[in-house]
């Protein structure tokens, strides 16, 4: 407990290692928050969810953080529901159970100096076996009337006013999303704030029928970190990238770096053809090239993270890593404590794990904190090249999908600096404070 004290008050002296630490805090807290408030299958679901789940979200919007860079006030998404809210109100006309007429008007006030991205109208009915018909009407602040549509409803129907090209011509060759909204008479389209109505005439021809409708307003600038084009929350990418990016990393370099470490002192131990033949098998994987194998087994065989992460350890565990712990237990071999254990009869497996392997973990730490970054950016790397895995979303995946999409090329540079940013820190973080590390645990770096 001392020598962890001592450990944290020689970390305190590096402000480069009191930072990174900060970062790493940051990044476990960010994971620890995503697997809480999204568990896993919501995740998934949510990140291969299509219309039915990111209906309401507008496609390609900006985060609402870039309304502060700006002099305008970027709209907002507005989403008004039939099925109870105070902002409609909904009346019958006729008797029930003969035949009615049903009529739902939407009030909302509009407040924004830019055009909305999309006008759509969800609607759903319940008929025994003749559809109701719905007539929409747009109302303006200064009191103009705008016919929207006309429609038959069927059991689900979804009216995209943007689409219609009869409506495009009633606004003079404006799209729904600036003609409903802009100044009439005016020489630039320009947003008329004030108060809107949506008035949804519905003639049911059937007794017991019934029409609710939903009123989605898709803004310009949406949620803390934005949406892409197939209208997903970027914010549940970027929580869920970092449990993976920590856990692939943390594995992966757990794994590769103590199973090494314990070959190597094998090998030094017991010499003779074992330390010849774990050579030799070092020689030859150091050789072999890393990427491209990890590659044609995403390309022809599977893109699951757990495999490649399995892959990864594998081909690690005999790196070059494994001649620098040999070079250290040799000399840890001739030490006399060794003699001593082996005169008193300790056994071959005490003294590699009691002994020799106690000796050098100053010396593992800071690699093995250094390592984690290289193998969270090779996930990136293997997500960036499209053979990330196919279901978690990740920060290598959410790059990919904005280069495949010409993110850069459209302006919506948010969809890739984010993950980009996200990365770098978890790196700087990792690096820093093993840097640091291996300062204070390896006497000839603690002057430097």
């Amino acid at each position: 407990m001392s020598s962890f004290k001592r450990t944290l008050q020689q970390i305190a002296r590096y402000p480069s290692a009191v930072g990174g630490t900060i970062v790493i805090l940051l990044v476990i807290g960010i994971a620890f928050y995503a697997m809480i408030t999204i568990p896993y299958s919501e995740a998934i679901r949510l990140w291969r969810g299509g219309e039915e789940v990111w209906g309401e979200y507008p496609k390609n919007a900006h985060p609402t953080y870039t309304d502060w860079f700006t002099k305008e006030k970027l709209p907002r998404s507005i989403v008004i529901n039939s099925v109870d809210n105070p902002a409609v109100v909904k009346t019958a006309v006729g008797d029930p159970e003969v035949a009615s007429r049903q009529i739902i008007t939407y009030t909302f006030d509009y407040a924004y100096d830019g055009f909305p991205k999309e006008i759509v109208i969800f609607m759903t009915a319940l008929f025994p076996e003749k559809r109701p018909h719905a007539s929409i009407l747009w109302i303006t602040p200064d009191g103009r009337e705008i016919r929207m549509g006309d429609m038959s409803v069927r059991t689900s129907e979804t009216f995209r006013p943007g689409q219609d090209a009869r409506l495009q011509r009633r606004l003079g060759g404006l799209s729904a999303e600036v003609g409903l909204f802009a100044q009439p008479d005016a020489e630039t389209p320009t947003p008329l704030k004030g108060t809107y109505q949506m008035v949804v005439d519905v003639d049911l021809f059937e007794p017991n029928s019934n029409v609710e409708a939903k009123l989605v307003i898709h803004g310009q600038i949406h949620g803390l970190a934005g949406t892409d084009h197939l209208r997903r929350d970027l914010m549940v990418a970027l929580l869920w990238g970092a449990p993976v990016a920590l856990a692939f990393g943390l594995l992966a370099a757990m794994g590769s770096t103590i199973t090494t470490m314990i070959i190597a002192a094998t090998g030094v131990w017991f010499g003779g053809w074992v330390d010849g033949a774990i050579q030799r098998i070092t020689e030859v994987n150091m050789i072999l090239p890393f990427l491209p194998i990890l590659i044609m087994i995403g390309t022809l065989y599977t893109r699951s993270i757990w495999v490649i992460l399995s892959i990864v350890i594998l081909l690690s565990i005999f790196g070059s890593a494994i001649k620098t712990y040999r070079a250290v237990f040799l000399q840890v071999k001739e030490a006399p404590y060794i003699e001593a254990a082996r005169a008193y009869g300790a056994s071959n497996t005490r003294i590699i794990f009691q002994y020799m392997i106690p000796r050098i973990i100053p010396m593992l730490i800071p690699q093995l904190v250094v390592s984690i970054p290289t193998y969270v950016f090779l996930e990136a790397s293997l997500a960036l090249l499209g053979l990330g895995d196919p279901v978690l979303p990740t920060w290598g995946k959410l790059i990919n999908e904005a280069r495949s999409n010409g993110a850069l090329f459209q302006g919506y540079y948010y969809w890739m600096l984010e993950p980009f940013v996200m990365l770098m820190l978890t790196g700087l973080g990792f690096a820093t404070l093993g840097f640091a590390l291996d300062r204070i645990f390896n006497p000839r770096l603690r002057g430097l």
